[in-house]
């Protein structure tokens, strides 16, 4: 299903060639601290919903700080990785993307981003309706492919949306 548009040698240079530093306060601050609390906080929650699309910045603003609390309480403690996914999306705002930045900064597991971008570069011209065989299909293809080229999972991510910012528009 998956197929990367360029070769995979060359990820790390497409992940070097991307220089936006926006994530950082995500990775080195905010997601460690979520991780290690085992709940995002409002102000967290609200944060990378901005960051991963600012468009439901007001649907986003609807959830209380307890709903955030435990609904991401649950996320990050769930056993099921449908259980983990799907309950992100009970919150007012959050799409598939979006939980899955939630996931990819602030669990102790790795996850991608669930971008249209990186879904382009990696062959799917039109993301389809998100389903939990199609996140998880898209997981286990990137933890593969970032595992084969010693990559993080923030590596993969950077490298799969610079190409598409690169050459989607000149495809």
């Amino acid at each position: 299903m998956f197929k990367l548009r360029f070769p995979a040698s060359a990820l790390s240079q497409w992940a070097a060639r991307n220089t936006d530093s926006g994530y950082l306060p995500f990775q080195n601050v905010i997601g460690p601290t979520v991780a290690a609390r085992g709940h995002m906080e409002r102000q967290e929650f609200l944060a990378m919903c901005e960051w991963k699309s600012p468009r439901t910045k007001s649907r986003c603003a609807r959830n209380s700080a307890n709903l955030i609390e435990e609904v991401t309480s649950v996320a990050l403690s769930a056993r099921s990785e449908e259980l983990r996914i799907h309950s992100l999306t009970a919150l007012c705002g959050v799409g598939w993307p979006t939980a899955s930045v939630f996931l990819h900064f602030c669990s102790k597991a790795r996850y991608p981003i669930l971008d249209f971008r990186a879904l382009w570069s990696l062959s799917i011209d039109k993301p389809p309706v998100y389903t939990f065989e199609f996140w998880w299909a898209y997981t286990v293809f990137c933890r593969a492919l970032a595992d084969r080229h010693s990559l993080t999972m923030r590596e993969l991510d950077k490298a799969l949306w610079k190409y598409s910012e690169q050459k989607q528009s000149t495809a």
